[in-house]
């Protein structure tokens, strides 16, 4: 299919992100939607903030300020900040938008209208020292799976259990810290995921091709202990969709609003709609993304996410989707990720501990970060940050690979023939020899793009950039200069015109310096279909510029600074 539809998961409100958030989704599906657009595809690439639930609430409460205004505030800086990284998102949203909380309000009337939901008394915690309810994320405690002391009352981030506020073991308000608290009875709206739990199980089979950590995830849930429970989609708070069916309020549920995980993917659809109206767009626009019955059906559509969002994905959205019964598009494929630890520990904003992406801009450009994150991305099992890891990913690769094959080309053709590309002779053996080198690699690299191997793509192109380095040095131009300077000509022609094919592979990884590569060689960024025709690219007289260092190295010095400054030491 050459319309593709790609979501990352959407980045909480509440403040800045640290890199293992990045890499956790927004980075990979970036990388995704760039070798896609680059390929021929139609690409429809969506993010948005996730702006209501708990979080939302506590964050603004902290910062003093009223949660609507923290949370435009907030998504204007997670805004920057992807530009900064330079996620290429053709939108990027607000779960808060009016087109979500009409999304939302209609697929709860479709699933009430299928007999999907149900009204529940049940008991939920009140708080006397704070005097309200608290709905799951306000309560914090033990987990009674794994023991994890900090529990949150909808999941154990440690072990990823699902918990309702009732199952923590000492639990405690997330407001106030008080443990002055008391079970009282209330009403809730309930989605009966229970009903949809073989639809779901053999929806799930037929995915094969999924990452086992996305299955087997999706399979624990299933099947562990009583299977997949029916799930409370609304909660006692101010900030959030009101709970209505459509345009009509729903009696007995006043002063509710929609359960934040319930909303949260449905933002997904809501953001395509939101990209349509800024764009003056007509409705069939962003439908075509989303609707079966309006041509989504010739769509594939990626979601990718940190292994923590898998259970919603999976199994509460399609929920959603397929019990709504109204011709929406199901995901095709989930690219899931472990998690991307700091040096022994994990990443703490209270702490101090590990780089946020604020932080990372300031130090240094964002293709060094993209880099290492993404040659180290945590697909099979979770990795590690460290200073000294990171400082030898840029150093080898980037310095001494890719900008010291760029500058020693540029420079020695400059001090020789000029910014100018030389005629020289016909390509021989030894160039066809490269070509079938790269041909054989470039293959690979597209097959591991294809099928979202980030990790082994990032090898693959490191191992592009290296067979530049060996043929330059086994070629030696600036030797046969001296004896032979048509054959010196010829191997600097064929090595210049490395360059705009390097360019045009890497821009999913390191866009600037693609940016950098094209505008030096005065070329635009085409894609390589024939290897051979790529690199006559540049002829004879074609103009270009030396530019500049790519890439500075990063001193001991500098990594002993920055693992001081980061490592959450007083």
């Amino acid at each position: 299919m050459n319309r593709t539809l790609i979501t990352s998961a959407l980045p909480y409100i509440n403040g800045v992100k640290h890199l293992g958030n990045l890499i956790g989704s927004q980075l990979p599906s970036d990388v995704y939607a760039r070798f896609c657009r680059a390929k021929g595809h139609e690409v429809m690439f969506i993010c948005a903030t996730d702006e209501h639930g708990t979080p939302a609430e506590l964050a603004a409460a902290k910062a003093g300020k009223n949660v609507a205004d923290y949370c435009m505030e907030m998504h204007d800086v997670q805004f920057e900040l992807a530009r900064g990284f330079r996620l290429s998102f053709d939108h990027f949203g607000r779960s808060s938008s009016e087109q979500n909380h009409l999304l939302t309000q209609y697929f709860a009337g479709k699933l009430a209208e299928n007999g999907l939901i149900e009204e529940i008394s049940e008991k939920q915690v009140y708080s006397n020292t704070d005097k309200r309810y608290l709905p799951d994320r306000y309560i914090e405690g033990e987990c009674p799976n794994c023991g994890s002391p900090d529990a949150r009352g909808d999941q154990c981030e440690n072990c990823t259990k699902q918990l309702e506020p009732t199952d923590l073991i000492n639990p405690r308000s997330a407001i106030s810290g008080s443990t002055d608290l008391e079970v009282r009875e209330t009403k809730h709206l309930y989605l009966k995921q229970s009903k949809m739990r073989e639809k779901l199980d053999n929806w799930i089979k037929q995915k094969s091709d999924w990452p086992i950590l996305t299955t087997s995830i999706a399979k624990k849930w299933l099947h562990d202990g009583d299977g997949l429970q029916d799930r409370g989609i609304t909660r006692d708070l101010d900030w959030g969709v009101p709970v209505k069916k459509g345009a009509v309020d729903w009696g007995g549920m006043e002063g509710k609003v929609f359960y934040v995980w319930f909303d949260a993917p449905i933002e997904y659809i809501a953001a395509t709609a939101e990209w349509a109206a800024k764009n003056n767009k007509p409705k069939e626009e962003w439908e075509r993304w989303w609707r079966t019955d309006k041509g989504a059906e010739n769509v594939n559509y990626v979601q990718f996410m940190g292994k923590d969002n898998v259970p919603f994905h999976t199994l509460s959205f399609p929920a959603t989707i397929m019990g709504a019964d109204d011709n929406w598009k199901l995901v095709d494929f989930i690219k899931s990720f472990n998690y991307l630890n700091y040096d022994g520990g994990q990443f703490s904003t209270s702490k101090g501990r590990g780089v946020f992406m604020n932080q990372a801009l300031d130090i240094l450009p964002s293709d060094y970060w993209r880099w290492w994150l993404l040659s180290n991305v945590p697909e099979s099992s979770d990795s590690e940050f460290t200073w000294d890891s990171f400082q030898q990913g840029v150093n080898k690769d980037l310095a001494d690979v890719l900008g010291n094959f760029v500058s020693r080309i540029t420079k020695f053709c400059r001090s020789k023939f000029g910014e100018i590309i030389p005629e020289g002779n016909e390509y021989g053996p030894r160039e066809f020899t490269v070509i079938n080198q790269l041909e054989e690699r470039i293959a690979s690299y597209e097959n591991n793009m294809a099928k979202m191997e980030v990790r082994k793509s990032a090898a693959d192109l490191r191992a592009i950039w290296s067979i530049g380095n060996e043929y330059l040095q086994d070629a030696a131009p600036w030797t046969l200069f001296k004896e032979d300077p048509q054959s010196s000509a010829t191997i600097v022609r064929f090595a210049l015109n490395l360059i705009p094919l390097y360019a045009a592979l890497s821009e999913p990884f390191i866009p600037d310096a693609t940016d950098t590569m094209v505008t030096a060689m005065n070329v635009d960024k085409l894609w390589p279909e024939n290897i051979s025709n790529s690199l006559t690219l540049l002829k004879a007289g074609h103009k270009f510029s030396v530019p500049e260092v790519m890439f500075a190295k990063i001193t001991d010095e500098a990594r002993e600074e920055m693992n001081e400054k980061f490592s959450g030491k007083k």
